[in-house]
């Protein structure tokens, strides 16, 4: 295996958990490789040879607080906004309301460029570059020294206790070639469905209700999530009005969302550094802007 930087239980405070237009919870997978991406270039800055490549991301999370509340006997989940402070009229100025989640999760950083005289300063600069950024939004509050390891093992015990995000595209492709519906896809693996059954050898009033998810593949235990991982443009890249970036092109585009899910790391099925590591795609006849991992033979 070669080698790869993890920062342990990095945690962070008010990430953004509206991963795309529909979808609340884990902030979406553009924000963490945009953060991933920010430490590479803050990294360079104090390069002289701007070498140093991030050329993937893992992610692993440990705890996971969605701002959320449900209050006795409520049907549906309200979230737990900020308000701005009020004006001199006493009243509280609009907001848009947002939803929020504290989270804990260690990063695996696959890296290139860094040579091996030059790693323990290239982690003390990582460490104050931490406190700087903004991470899915978040504030970071405390995290574990980063460090540097080059033996799978060692990396997914490391990891423990805690939950791989890993992407279940294909399961959205046997969707798509069976001509279900995208969308209803999502909903279909992803809902949780309510019965009220009697119990064998009861009475009539002998009821209790049973709550289940749709049975996957035999043996595999994790939870299968919506998330956010990357966009579709729906124009041609062009230089736009009063934008910010005078130089760069800039295009509109949506959100593409798929099936993720979470697995502890120590499975048998995570076998090499690929089956946990994410990566940028793109796809410029379908103007498609991923983060995708490899389709590896996990299951």
């Amino acid at each position: 295996m070669e080698e790869v930087i993890l920062i342990p239980h990095l945690k962070i405070q008010n990430s953004n958990a509206l991963s795309s237009p529909f979808t609340i919870g884990f902030p979406a997978l553009t924000a963490w490789m945009g953060a991933v991406h920010t430490l590479q270039r803050e990294l360079n800055n104090n390069n002289k040879e701007n070498s140093i490549s991030f050329t993937g991301m893992g992610i692993v999370s440990h705890k996971f607080d969605l701002q959320t509340y449900r209050g006795y006997r409520d049907f549906v989940h309200s979230i737990v906004g900020t308000a701005n402070p009020a004006m001199k009229d006493g009243k509280r100025p609009s907001f848009i309301e947002e939803a929020r989640c504290h989270l804990e999760v260690s990063l695996i950083i696959e890296f290139h460029g860094i040579a091996k005289l030059e790693q323990k300063e290239a982690l003390k600069s990582l460490e104050k570059i931490l406190f700087q950024i903004k991470i899915a939004g978040g504030d970071v509050i405390e995290f574990q020294r980063p460090k540097i390891i080059n033996d799978f093992n060692i990396l997914k015990k490391s990891l423990m206790p805690g939950y791989l995000l890993i992407e279940r595209r294909d399961l959205m492709i046997q969707a798509m070639e069976e001509d279900l519906d995208a969308l209803d896809s999502i909903f279909d693996f992803t809902c949780i469905h309510h019965n009220c059954i009697l119990e064998e050898d009861s009475t009539e009033s002998n009821y209790k209700w049973e709550s289940k998810r749709r049975e996957l593949e035999e043996g595999v235990t994790g939870w299968i999530v919506p998330i956010a991982t990357g966009f579709q443009g729906l124009t041609s890249p062009t230089l736009a009005l009063n934008q910010r970036d005078e130089n760069t092109p800039h295009l509109f585009a949506e959100s593409i969302v798929t099936l993720g899910e979470f697995v502890m790391p120590y499975k048998k099925r995570f076998n090499s550094l690929d089956s946990m590591i994410w990566k940028y795609h793109f796809d410029k006849d379908q103007e498609l802007y991923l983060c995708q991992q490899e389709l590896v033979d996990l299951f």
